[in-house]
Formats: structure tokens, sequence, C-alpha cells
């Protein structure tokens, strides 16, 4: 293992983390708010401390390994979750305990939009932006950032770049270097904020919201700023515009990438995985909206059509934005959106949940095996469009299923024993671990009144979820630390 190298990446990458801080500073002065005294001394003690831990090791440069690239994702994560928590600590309003401060950050960078605000309509513009970049950084993932602007961390970068990309297909480089890889994703990414931006603009949002919701959008985030998220706005325009770019950022980037690269939209539609996602939220949407409206929630089948395309497309991707409250809609409905969740956005997305290529392997080892019950000897590929997958592909994706699983069960069952009932441990544990955000029962609005000690299970699940558990399982592991 080496530490000094991993010591050097670690405060190289800090430094970058605190410029993090400068845009809501300068909102802060600019609109003379009491919030910049915190991002002041939040900026200065993060830039101090990653020089701290940069300056001693400058000068290693030994090249990274794979284990060394766990350990820097997973140390990076938790420690930009910490820091990112000191604007929320130091501010006046809302000044927030070390617990709440954490989850709220934990929350924004992993994109989960789990809040413990309320009020929000009443908070500083700079803080709302904050919250909205948080999320914006987290949606792609600023190790990755970091590997396309700092070309001196040079060998190694691929390292970092597979264990913080997630999804089980996340070893394809789109070009020979991975610097251009991490630059091509990130060019996307903001092609995608600024069109989202414009399109809010366009559909009637002022500028400050535009900007902000286009961040959480495209990072598949979820926060808002406004207590009342998108339904605040009443406008069916708003709602079509965040459908359109929540369905864009749950597609595999490297897909889009592919796309665009060929100018040639098929491209979208010869992907198993892509056909896999918009079959199960179409098939979702439509059950939705017919319930809706069969059951009489919404009178006007309009009404019906498009709360439910919305909830559905929102819930499906993992983003969380409402525009009802959907936890009070009647039957199966809110168990089924919270389901739908689990599958999640394609690999190689801002996306939470398995991801829809696990659930797409998943089910076709289910079909493989029942035709093994008809034909004993016969040798069936498990096949991705044409191409046969490994069966090393298929066994990661079974051990990371009932890993899941096993970290789901525990994490409810914490929940359970600091007193929650089993609507609200269940949905919470779902909502966190799937990087969803709004569940059910006590968490349907905001996360503010549940104990301190099921906010700290539940900010594990967060950053589990946002690792997609083994990245930081993996650091557990006898084998890891054997020389």
């Amino acid at each position: 293992m080496s530490f000094g190298t991993i010591q050097r990446i670690l405060g190289l990458l800090l430094m970058v983390a605190s410029l993090t801080m400068l845009p809501p500073l300068v909102l802060a002065l600019w609109l003379e708010e009491g919030s910049q005294a915190a991002f002041l001394m939040a900026f200065g003690g993060v830039l101090v401390s990653g020089a701290l831990f940069w300056f001693p090791v400058r000068s290693q440069r030994r090249e990274l390994r794979v284990r060394d690239g766990f350990v820097v994702v997973s140390l990076f994560w938790a420690v930009l979750a910490l820091v990112g928590s000191l604007p929320f600590s130091l501010a006046d309003h809302p000044h927030m305990s070390f617990t709440d401060a954490l989850f709220e950050s934990m929350s924004g960078l992993t994109t989960t939009g789990a809040t413990v605000i309320t009020g929000i309509d009443r908070l500083p513009r700079s803080i709302l932006f904050y919250r909205q970049e948080l999320q914006w950084l987290g949606g792609m993932g600023i190790i990755v950032l970091a590997v396309a602007v700092l070309p001196i961390l040079g060998i190694g970068g691929m390292q970092l770049y597979r264990a913080e990309t997630p999804g089980p297909m996340k070893d394809n480089k789109l070009t020979p270097r991975i610097t251009e890889t991490a630059k091509a994703l990130w060019y996307i990414y903001l092609a995608l904020t600024v069109s989202c931006a414009l399109a809010y603009w366009v559909a009637g949002m002022d500028v400050f919201d535009a900007v902000g919701h286009s961040f959480s959008t495209v990072a598949i985030g979820g926060f808002s700023t406004h207590d009342l998220s998108i339904g605040y706005f009443q406008s069916t325009a708003i709602e079509t515009v965040a459908v359109v770019f929540m369905l864009l950022a749950g597609i595999n980037f490297s897909l889009h990438f592919v796309a665009w690269r060929s100018l040639n939209p098929l491209a979208y539609f010869r992907d198993s995985e892509f056909r896999a996602y918009m079959a199960v939220l179409g098939l979702a949407a439509t059950v939705t909206v017919s319930y809706l409206y069969l059951s009489g929630t919404f009178e006007r089948f309009g009404d019906a059509l498009h709360h439910g395309i919305f909830q559905v497309v929102s819930i499906g991707t993992t983003t969380g934005f409402t525009t009802a409250e959907y936890f009070h809609w009647p039957g199966f409905l809110p168990v089924m959106l919270l389901f739908i969740s689990f599958i999640g956005g394609c690999a190689g997305s801002t996306g939470g949940g398995m991801k829809v290529i696990r659930f797409l392997l998943l089910f076709k080892q289910g079909m493989r095996e029942i035709s093994r019950l008809v034909h004993p000897s016969a040798q069936i590929p498990v096949k991705v469009g044409n191409k046969a997958m490994p069966e090393r592909v298929v066994e990661a994706v079974w051990g990371f299923f009932a890993t899941y699983i096993g970290c789901f069960t525990l994490m409810m069952l914490a929940l359970l024993a600091t007193g929650l009932d089993q609507v609200t441990a269940f949905s919470a544990v779902a909502a966190c671990l799937n990087n969803l955000g709004p569940g059910l029962g006590e968490v349907g609005f905001h996360y503010s009144d549940i104990n301190n000690t099921a906010k700290w299970v539940l900010t594990l699940a967060m950053l589990l979820g946002r690792l997609e558990i083994f990245t930081l399982l993996v650091l557990l592991s006898p084998a890891f630390w054997r020389r």
C-alpha cells in the first residue's frame, strides 16, 4: 500500500474541493447575506487541511495500484462529506447539529436528496445554491472531475476511475487515455446541465431556480430550492423539461458519447440496457396512470397522466423530485414506485439503485436456470444484445445482489431497533441505499423527525449506495490488507 501517494492525492483532492465553497461565498457577498463567514471559514479550513496533507509528501510519485484506488475513493467521499457539512454547521441559518449537517452533506454529494431541513424557501440563497452544487459535483463524481482536470495525478488515474465510476461495465474506456475519458464524460455532463438550465428558464423558472434545478436534475439528486419541490411551480412545461432530462441523465453516459459522436440516435435503441430501462419505466407509467385515473385519485385523465408519468420517472431514475404527495396515493402505487427505485438508472449514469444492467442480467440468469431444468445438459449463455456475457460478470452480479440484500436487511433491522415503524424503516433504507431521497411514512416529506442513530445508519446507507457497496466493503476484507 502506497500511503504516501494516497496522502498526496487526498491532499490535492481536498484543495480542489475547497474551491466548491467559492461560488456560494461570492453569492453571499453579493446578496449581503449572513452566511459569508461560514463559507469563508470552510474554504480556508479545507484549503489549509488539503495543503497540510499534500506538502509533506508532495514528491511521492509511486504508481497507484487497484487497492490504492479503493482507499482514495472511500476516504475521499467520507472526508468530503465531512468538510461539506461545515457551512451547514457554521451558518446562522440554518444552524444545524453535526449529525444533521453531515446527513445533509452526504445526501447532497451522493445525490440522494433526503433532507433534514424544513423551511427551505426561507433559507439564504447562498445555502440553497450550495446544496444544489453539492449534488451536481457528486453526480458524475468529483474524483472523475479531478482525473479530468488534474493531469498531475497522472499514473494511477485508471485506478481512481474504476473505483469511482458506478456499474458492472465500468472497465471500458471511451478514449485511449483515462484523462480524455473523464473529460468526455464531463463535457457531456456539462452540456446536459446547460441545456437543462436553459430549458427550465424558457419554461418559466427564474435564472436562480433554473440553474439550481438543472444541477439536481442532471445529477439525479432531487434537492430543490423550494419545500414543494417541482410542485411549487405548478407548471406542466417545467415538469416536462424535468422528465426529459431525468430520462437523459439516467442513461449510460458512454451511450450518449457514442450516439453524439456518430450523430446517430439509433445507437440508443441498439443498446439492450437502454431498451430495458425504457420498458420498465414505460410499463410502470402505464400502470400508475391507469390506477390513478380509475381509482378516482385524479378526476381528469390529463392530471393522472402528467402526475403519474412525472413520479414514475422521478422515482424510477432515483431523482426524487415530487409534484404530488405520492406516498399518500392509494393501493399498491407507493410501494410499487419504491420498488422501481431498486432497479434505478443505467450503469454509467448518475442514477442510483442496483442499475438496469444488473436487473437485466439477474432476469436472464433466472430464465437460463428455468431452461436448464428442461434441458439439463444444454450450454446456455447469458447474452446482452448479441454478446455472451462472461460467467465472471454473472457471478459478480449475483454477489452484488446478495451483498445488497444483506446490507439492506441489517440496516433495516438497525432502524427498527431505534424505534422506527416498519414502513418508515423499510422505505428509509430503500430510499437512502438507492440514493432516491423521499420515502414513506415518517420520511415522506423529510428526515428531520427521526432519531440521530437512525440518521447515522442512513448516512452510511447513502455512502454504500453511491460507492456501490463493494468499493467500501472491500476495505473491511482481511485479504485487502494482506501483503
